[in-house]
C-alpha cells in the first residue's frame, strides 16, 4: 500500500473516532497517534487532511450536502460521510493532487471499510463536486 493510500486510510479512521466519540481535534490525534505507528511522511499527510477537514468542516459539509441529492449528511453511514469529508477537503483545497486520484483513493476505500453500494455513492458526489468546482476554477 501506497504512503498517501495509508495515510487517508488513518485520516478516514481518526475522523470516523473523532465523531463517533464526540472527541476534540487535538485531544482525539494526541490519543489516536499513540496507537497508530506510521512513518512521518504518512503521519504529515493523514494530519494535514484531518486538520483541514476539521478545520473547514461547515464548508465542507455544505458542499456534499449541496451535491448528495436526497441524502442529508445525518442519514449517511458515518465512514461513508467521512471518506467525502476528507475527500471533499482534497478536492477543494489541495491543488496539487489531481482530482481522479483523490476520487479513486476515496472510492477504493470506501470498498474496503464501507458497504458494496459505497464506492459508487461516493463516486457519484465527488464527481458532481470536480465538475462544478473545477469549472468554476478554471471559468470553463
Amino acid at each position: 500500500m501506497g504512503r498517501r493510500r495509508q495515510a487517508r486510510e488513518l485520516a478516514l479512521q481518526a475522523l470516523y473516532e473523532m465523531e463517533f466519540n464526540n472527541i476534540e481535534t487535538t485531544v482525539a490525534l494526541t490519543n489516536f497517534w499513540k496507537s497508530h505507528h506510521c512513518g512521518n511522511e504518512v503521519r504529515e499527510f493523514a494530519d494535514k487532511l484531518i486538520n483541514g477537514t476539521k478545520e473547514n468542516l461547515r464548508s465542507i459539509d455544505a458542499t456534499i450536502s449541496s451535491y448528495a441529492d436526497n441524502w442529508e449528511l445525518k442519514r449517511m453511514a458515518v465512514v461513508d460521510k467521512n471518506i467525502l469529508r476528507y475527500a471533499t477537503y482534497e478536492l477543494l483545497f489541495m491543488d496539487d493532487i489531481p482530482p481522479v486520484v483523490t476520487i479513486n483513493e476515496a472510492v477504493e476505500i470506501a470498498k474496503k471499510f464501507s458497504t458494496e453500494d459505497s464506492g459508487g455513492f461516493i463516486n457519484g458526489i465527488l464527481d458532481r463536486i470536480k465538475k462544478i468546482h473545477y469549472k468554476d476554477k478554471n471559468g470553463n
